[in-house]
């Protein structure tokens, strides 16, 4: 369950969104480049920033928190960049450490 109580809850909030915010830009650069519409981007682009930063600070404290191997933490934080990442690292990374498995 996705919840804000805890740091690995949070991490997979801001996985959600990080990653709804990489997808948008499907949308908003064929606006931006091909019907000349850059504000929609201007929103976006704001919004994946704010959220990318808020990923990697949480990734951080989770790798902290919980002693990830180097392989997980790469994971998590190669996670952000990567389209769809956030979703397969929440997935197979977070949602495992949140269970307990």
């Amino acid at each position: 369950m996705l919840t804000l109580q805890t740091p690995i809850g949070r991490l997979r909030w801001a996985a959600l969104l990080e990653g709804i915010s990489y997808l948008l830009f499907a949308v908003t650069m064929p606006l931006k480049y091909m019907m000349d519409i850059p504000e929609p981007n201007y929103v976006v682009g704001m919004a994946h920033g704010f959220l990318f930063l808020a990923y990697i600070a949480l990734a951080l404290q989770n790798i902290f928190i919980y002693g990830w191997n180097w392989k997980n933490s790469l994971m998590a934080l190669a996670a952000s960049i990567i389209p769809f990442g956030t979703f397969y690292a929440d997935a197979n990374l977070f949602k495992p450490q949140q269970l307990g498995k």
